[in-house]
């Protein structure tokens, strides 16, 4: 069983940032796994924030676009989110997740999420 847990969150105002850390449980998982991270705000179904692509890079939400950037470090078997200019909307529990492959349409293992505040 592969575990992943999310830390990193917090209290901040508008405009502030935040990095999200997820580190995983077993090296070799990791290094072949992708990556996301997804969101749930109060009374609102999960969503899709951010996840690694093929290339190196990353695809985003339109709603954290120029704001948010995922990032791995697999010395540390770890993946980040660096948030920017967060926004009162940006509160949500957030949660880190892995999927076998790119193509593949569901992600298989979340971590226990951690919260994020941010307060106008």
């Amino acid at each position: 069983q592969v575990q992943l847990v999310d830390s990193g969150g917090g209290f901040v105002q508008a405009g502030g940032s935040l990095r999200l850390s997820c580190k995983a449980s077993r090296r070799i998982i990791f290094n072949n796994f992708v990556m996301g991270w997804f969101r749930q705000a109060p009374g609102k179904e999960r969503e899709f924030v951010a996840g690694e692509v093929w290339n190196g890079g990353g695809e985003y939400a339109d709603s954290v676009k120029g704001r948010f950037t995922i990032s791995r470090d697999n010395a540390k078997i770890t993946v980040n989110l660096q948030m920017k200019s967060l926004k009162p909307e940006d509160t949500a529990i957030y949660y880190c997740a892995a999927k076998r492959s790119f193509v593949a349409p569901n992600y298989d293992y979340w971590g226990q999420g951690t919260q994020v505040t941010v307060s106008s």
